[in-house]
């Protein structure tokens, strides 16, 4: 099948092409027979992570001298969808693993902070977290309870948070606590946490519609008592930090939603030119035929505007409308065509052992998880409208 590697004035280079069809091979082997295992377990596939960190690509965008790979957002955006494409449940690990903590604490931590953690985080040698959605504030951030106050040298955290990947499994979070609460979102503060601190402790493990193998889950702070010096960047810069990282984490969540996408495709196609009906295949019906027809259409669409915020990232560029609009796009494509994917299965395509159901049921979340689709649109309108 070809699949789209040109786009707004960026190529896949011979490398990249490479990386692609690596992580492919590697899904293949090691995710794709075990997926069904882990939705059913609802079990972190810890060894799975072990070897994507031993392979680099839990440190994708981390400068080597920091045990990264080096590669920049297009690279991050091919793996993520190749990983996605087998597993979406483990492709949103890897995103949020790259994307969120670890991108944040290397991106506006301290030398110090960098030193200490990245190094952990980019080889796999632990997971991260990454902790801004409350009971009481998900898609209004602003509205974080969690505290923390100055005590000498220290800050103490108080508070908690929900839906958190990697709660239970991440041994270091970076966590967005209200430091003034008379500034309101200038307020919100950004702090390197760790579970050898007293106080901190994941709490109840979600049991998911899809995603199962995705550890999300609750965090609790009791007390802890954090480092003066593990406050990242300055006090009251946690809200805009997290929301240009949030800008970067929407494409990822795009090329998820790509891999997504094209694995049920992939599914579909292959049961359409084996399935057997009134004396023809599925494939040479004209109302399958028009569903493969728009599922393709729609994949590569949503393939070349994540691409295009990915190679828009790495150049430099005000790339933030660009993130949203690929995010929305391609997750609504994903959720589309997993659902067209159950149809041309058919009954088949609501039991287990087809692959389209399980697709299904993780698609959905690629429209709420890092700003809902509803966010999205609002964050487009007013670049628009702040651009004229």
């Amino acid at each position: 099948m070809t699949e789209t590697t040109t786009g707004f004035g960026f190529d896949l280079s011979e490398e990249q092409q490479a990386i692609r069809q690596h992580v492919r091979s590697f899904v293949e082997d090691e995710v794709k027979p075990v997926a069904l295992h882990f939705d059913e377990t609802q079990e972190f596939p810890t060894d799975i992570f072990r070897k994507l960190g031993e392979l680099g690509y839990l440190g994708i965008v981390i400068p080597t001298e920091y045990g990264g790979s080096g590669m920049g957002y297009m690279e991050y955006a091919l793996v993520v969808e190749e990983v996605g494409r087998g597993c979406p449940a483990i492709g949103l690990g890897v995103a949020a693993h790259n994307g969120l903590c670890t991108g944040h604490l290397f991106r506006f931590g301290s030398e110090e902070l960098r030193q200490k953690y990245i190094p952990r985080l980019a080889t796999g040698a632990t997971m991260g977290a990454w902790a801004l959605t409350e009971p009481n504030a998900g898609s209004d951030a602003g509205g974080t309870q969690t505290t923390a106050v100055r005590d000498g040298d220290e800050w103490v955290i108080n508070g908690s948070k929900n839906f958190i990947t990697h709660g239970n499994v991440g041994d270091i979070c970076v966590v967005m606590a209200v430091t003034d609460p008379s500034k309101g979102k200038k307020g919100i503060s950004a702090f390197a946490v760790d579970k050898s601190m007293a106080g901190y402790y994941g709490s109840k493990k979600e049991n998911k519609l899809g995603m199962r193998c995705s550890d999300t889950a609750g965090l609790t702070f009791d007390n802890v008592r954090v480092p003066g010096s593990h406050l990242i960047g300055n006090e009251g810069e946690g809200f805009i930090q997290a929301l240009q990282i949030l800008d970067g984490g929407r494409i990822s969540i795009a090329a998820l939603s790509v891999g997504l996408a094209q694995g049920a495709f992939e599914a579909a196609l292959q049961y359409a030119t084996q399935r057997q009906q009134f004396g023809k295949r599925l494939a040479d019906m004209q109302a399958i035929q028009f569903k493969l027809a728009r599922m393709s259409m729609e994949i590569e669409a949503a393939r070349i505007l994540t691409y295009r915020a990915a190679w828009m990232r790495d150049s430099g560029l005000d790339y933030s409308l660009a993130a949203s609009e690929a995010k929305l796009y391609a997750s609504e494509v994903a959720v589309r065509t997993a659902e067209d994917a159950i149809q041309i299965h058919g009954g088949y395509g609501y039991i287990k052992e087809y692959p389209v159901e399980k697709y299904w049921r993780d698609s959905k979340l690629l429209t709420i998880g890092e700003g809902t689709s509803e966010i999205q649109k609002m964050v487009i309108a007013r670049g628009l409208v702040a651009a004229l």
